[in-house]
């Protein structure tokens, strides 16, 4: 595992501003939209040539989410629309940029949850789905179900009309290499459990908050290199590593294990309803308070119905950013990266 980092780079305030539309007579709300691509980023891994491929795919997503924000649509479509981006990009361990199983197989997951329905959806253990997120938003809009997996969620997405793609579209050269890396560990380590030479981090996800105050999170990741045995993580999981409701919206990356077991996620938005604290304080005290004591890490995005949000994580690294409605991108991967703060 790696060295804590405990930090909380681009966890600010953005209180909510009111403008008058022209012609209206009531304010309306600034839109927001935070996303991460995954904790767990090492400097010593990444070239310059990925780091500037990251950063450009970072600041396609926040435009491409933002674009549904100013185009007056729900905070389902920015998050659904940034995802995408994200799971497109073969940067982050989502869609094509996926890691292997240790079978030399894809298994991708992804959620999404509505914030003023409490409606979701979740995938698991797909393998010819390009957009998982896509899969995820359908099975909450089009079926009467929450969780969907393997077989039966592909069946489902050829039901409803979704093209599959052969599984070969996931694969990149450095997933590949990981993979083979990890098991070479695993030989030479004679492991007996899969979770020794896993790594346990990735995932992209978003959470948004739109005109009307509505707030939606979603989640899409490939899960653990050298995951067997089907193994699920927290990303698909409702509470734990995507949740939203009315008040605030949570999407988590890192040892899913210790997320589900601490229902992260929903944990970070009671705090905030319940216990009354702020979104930086709920969501420290459990990605870097709750999940290392439990000897998990990772990080999280978390934004509130006022427009103030939270980026916490404990590792060297994580790829996130956030827009506001002035549509300019903020993004960073490094814990000592300057996150420029929104306007007060």
């Amino acid at each position: 595992m790696m060295k804590k980092v405990l930090c909380n780079i681009g966890a600010v305030p953005l209180l909510m501003v009111a403008t008058l539309a022209a012609g209206a007579d009531k304010p309306v709300a600034t839109t927001v939209l935070v996303i991460h691509g995954g904790a767990g980023v090492e400097r010593a891994g990444m070239t310059r040539e990925e780091e500037q491929a990251a950063r450009a795919a970072l600041e396609a997503a926040l435009r491409a989410g933002h674009a549904a924000l100013a185009a007056g649509k729900p905070a389902l479509d920015a998050v659904s629309a940034a995802i995408v981006v994200l799971e497109d990009a073969p940067q982050f361990n989502a869609g094509r940029g996926a890691v292997f199983t240790h079978d030399g197989t894809n298994e991708l997951d992804a959620a999404i949850m509505d914030g003023k329905t409490g409606r979701a959806g979740a995938i698991a253990g797909v393998h010819r789905i390009r957009n998982p997120i896509a899969l995820a938003r359908a099975v909450m809009e089009k079926s009467a179900h929450v969780m969907m997996t393997g077989d039966g969620a592909e069946a489902f997405a050829k039901s409803i009309g979704m093209p599959l793609v052969d599984p070969s579209y996931f694969r990149t050269e450095k997933r590949w290499q990981q993979l083979q890396k990890a098991l070479k560990e695993e030989t030479d380590k004679k492991a007996h459990t899969d979770i020794e030479t896993a790594k346990h981090f990735g995932t992209v996800g978003a959470v948004a908050l739109d005109a009307k105050g509505d707030l939606a999170a979603g989640t899409s990741t490939g899960g653990m290199t050298n995951k067997r045995y089907g193994r699920v993580g927290d990303a698909p999981i409702i509470g734990a590593g995507t949740y939203a409701n009315a008040r605030c919206a949570v999407s988590g990356t890192g040892w899913g294990e210790f997320y589900i077991r601490a229902v992260a996620a929903h944990d970070i938005c009671a705090r905030v309803q319940y216990g009354k604290q702020n979104i930086r304080d709920a969501a420290d005290a459990v990605i870097n308070q709750e999940i290392p004591k439990a000897g998990g890490d990772g990080g999280a995005i978390a934004l509130t119905s006022d427009g103030r949000f939270a980026l916490p994580f404990n590792t060297e690294g994580m790829y996130r950013g956030w827009i506001g409605s002035d549509g300019v991108p903020h993004v960073a991967i490094y814990a000592d990266d300057e996150l420029a703060e929104p306007v007060k």
